[in-house]
């Protein structure tokens, strides 16, 4: 017989009371891990959806992403000039917090492109593409916008006519397509008054015709590095390869949030052992005459390791089980990505799976001293 599916059976309202704790213990745990991998997605959403191999932005400057970067708009015709580029388009972004149809403060991040050109919204889920018109927006489904909607900005009503999904900032924020022309406008047209006082100190006008970068597709035949270090030996601009990129968000602009989400992670996993543990203590506590009766009629030291070890892993497994449940069945209501494929689940399994066995070795230590004299004791 197998002892621990017997001594489960036993105390089955104790073992599933146990189990529903430290369910909710993994499940918070393995959100963590969730969220973290959130985070990264989220991080390079953006850079991935606008699907460019190369990033030329101001000199010395690390993208867009990371701090300020502007550059004349007509830089974009001296890139797509450039050997083995097929297209180039200009892009600004800026974050920017509107008033929803109906009530309440909407946060999205602007990405102002050329029509035609790379910088556009990906695959659309609903509605269509910016037309050359001014002023209307693709939004993300995030946004909660329907089509047609319309939010006001910069004293100009821009009208909703497209819907994509998945397309998220760095900071979660839902993304949404204008044109260049209305992007250049919010970002760097000064309002009226401001423009008199500078046309007044002698600085005349402002102009708009600045960009935050240019992005630019290159030819599978030729390498991008090669296109990116020809950028780079103008003056006053800099240029990333897309891998750059990506290494810049992942490791400069969010990677404090993952430090911190990875040390959470790593704390809940460590309670998660330690009340394993506690657990399988109790669990053999309880069994101690038990356990002396057995070894009196003879069972070896295996027969008793391999109960609490097998309790100790039963109870891991029923508790990742019911908290893994529960957090697929409530992540789509998260305000962050919870992020978690096939790889994720089966690595953190394992990972419990190694926790519940370092866990048990205290009961084990406990049960291997017991002697078989107890068994005969009052």
């Amino acid at each position: 017989m197998n002892l621990a599916l017997r001594d489960i059976r036993h105390n089955l309202g104790r073992f599933l009371l146990t189990c529903l704790g430290l369910g909710l213990l993994l499940g918070v745990a393995l959100a963590m891990v969730g969220i973290y991998r959130g985070v990264v997605e989220d991080a390079l959403s953006l850079p991935r959806a606008l699907g460019a191999d190369l990033w030329v932005v101001e000199e010395g400057t690390r993208g867009p992403f990371a701090e300020s970067s502007r550059i004349p708009g007509d830089v974009r015709e001296a890139v797509a000039r450039l050997p083995g580029v097929r297209e180039a388009g200009a892009v600004t972004f800026q974050t920017a917090e509107v008033t929803r149809p109906g009530g309440g403060v909407l946060r999205l991040q602007l990405v102002a492109y050329e029509p035609d050109r790379p910088g556009g919204p990906p695959v659309l889920t609903a509605g269509r593409g910016i037309a050359r018109g001014r002023f209307e927006m693709v939004a993300d489904r995030r946004a909660g916008l329907p089509v047609g909607a319309t939010l006001e900005m910069g004293g100009q009503r821009f009208r909703v006519v497209g819907l994509t999904e998945g397309a998220v900032s760095s900071g979660g924020d839902p993304l949404a397509w204008i044109t260049l022309r209305d992007g250049q406008e919010l970002q760097f047209r000064l309002a009226p008054p401001a423009a008199r006082r500078q046309l007044a100190a002698g600085g005349g006008t402002a102009g708009t015709d600045t960009v935050n970068a240019v992005i630019a597709r290159v030819s599978p035949n030729q390498r991008v590095e090669a296109v990116a270090e020809e950028v780079r030996r103008w003056k006053h601009l800099s240029a990333l390869t897309a891998a750059e990129q990506e290494e810049v968000l992942t490791r400069s602009v969010v990677a404090r949030a993952r430090v911190q989400l990875g040390m959470f992670t790593v704390v809940l996993l460590i309670a998660s052992a330690v009340v394993v543990a506690l657990i399988v203590y109790t669990l053999t506590l309880d069994k101690l005459r038990e356990i002396a009766t057995l070894k009196l009629i003879g069972a070896r030291d295996r027969t008793i390791v391999g109960l609490i070890v097998q309790q100790a892993m039963a109870l891991g497994i029923v508790g990742l089980a019911g908290g893994a449940s529960l957090l697929f069945s409530v992540k789509d209501f998260f305000p962050r990505r919870v992020a978690l494929g096939p790889e994720e689940v089966t690595g953190f399994a394992l990972l419990v799976a190694a926790i519940c066995l370092v866990a048990s070795l205290l009961g084990v230590r406990l049960a291997l001293r017991v002697e078989p004299q107890q068994a005969l004791g009052g």
